[in-house]
């Protein structure tokens, strides 16, 4: 199991911590990441892009020239698409870029993430991070202390109820911070270096379901009496006298 240093905002060394190997020491998948990164990235197109047709710009109805006799290469509309303001062929259409990605894959691109920020040493661990009151010089104190440069990604387990610690950091303009909860894999990946704080590490861990409670047995006069289920009848067939004198007449012969 992988272990990392944890450190105050000082920067001195003030223990270690293991980190689960179902995270932190996953299979890493080129592929699973890039698939992810570019559905997230398709997620956010808006999709609006649109030109017309040669059907839909106004105008063109009438042929220019006759079909012969003018020497000219033969045209039925100034609005085909290789006149100046004509239609655009094969142009782009408001569509959704959207692209399908299931919960097991993102986990797993995530892990992926994640295990290669370790590897690569990119991952940092701070032991709290709680300011009474917003201040960007604490914030670059907290940077240089732990020797951060580039892209900075900080990762907190949830918004803070003051918000001084998102204040503090939002004036920096390499430093992006996220939430345990929503983190994702683009974000890990475009980063330099990853700051979690050591709150931020156990709201990633998926805490065990704990087991249902045991009911006790209820006793005979708890229990409730059960009632007999009313059975339906079926009703008999309607028979009207056209049928039955036929019936008749089949008996008869």
């Amino acid at each position: 199991m992988a272990s990392i240093d944890m450190r105050d905002v000082a920067g001195k060394k003030t223990g270690s911590r293991d980190l689960p190997a179902e995270i932190f020491e996953s299979k890493v998948s080129v592929p699973l990441m890039h698939q992810v990164v570019v559905a997230g990235l398709a997620g956010i197109r808006a999709g609006t892009h649109s030109t017309k047709t040669r059907g839909e710009v106004r105008g063109g109805g009438r042929k220019p020239w006759r079909q012969k006799g003018t020497g000219r290469a033969r045209q039925g509309s100034i609005r085909s698409p290789q006149w100046v303001g004509g239609g655009v062929a094969h142009g782009p259409t408001p569509r959704d870029h959207t692209q399908k990605i299931n919960k097991k894959m993102r986990r797993g691109a995530l892990r992926s993430a994640l295990t290669d920020a370790l590897q690569s040493g990119k991952l940092a661990v701070v032991d709290e991070l709680d300011w009474d009151e917003p201040k960007t010089k604490q914030a670059v104190g907290v940077l240089d202390s732990f020797e951060l440069a580039g892209r900075i990604l900080l990762i907190l387990p949830v918004p803070t109820e003051s918000g001084a610690v998102e204040k503090s950091f939002r004036n920096l303009p390499n430093v992006k911070i996220a939430y345990a909860g929503g983190l994702g894999t683009y974000d890990v990946l475009l980063a330099d270096r990853v700051l979690f704080t050591g709150a931020a590490i156990d709201r990633l861990i998926r805490a065990p379901k704990e087991p249902a409670p045991e009911t006790a047995p209820r006793s005979e006069e708890e229990t409730p009496e059960e009632t007999p289920r009313k059975t339906s009848k079926k009703a008999a067939p309607k028979t009207t006298p056209a049928k039955s004198a036929r019936n008749a007449k089949g008996v008869a012969e």
